[in-house]
């Protein structure tokens, strides 16, 4: 594994980790090796998992749920 464990990070150091690994995913995906590419899905994984973990009732915004997509979405007439 690449970086500290995330468990290991306080709240900040996590954000922080988070935001870093989500600006550099479409690069990765874009440019990056193989390798490059599943140590960054490896980290992403466990980074996302350790806050969903600190956060298990974070709030949930209702347009990112399938009946607030639906609500999106032009009605077909």
């Amino acid at each position: 594994m690449t970086g500290v464990e995330p468990g290991r990070l306080d709240d900040q150091q996590l954000m922080k980790e988070l935001e870093t690994i989500h600006r550099t995913r479409h690069a990765t995906l874009l440019h990056g090796s193989n390798d490059a590419l599943h140590a960054h899905n490896e980290r992403m994984a466990q980074l996302e998992g350790e806050y969903l973990r600190r956060h298990p009732r974070r709030v949930i915004a209702s347009g990112r749920t399938r009946a607030g997509a639906r609500e999106r979405e032009p009605q077909a007439e």
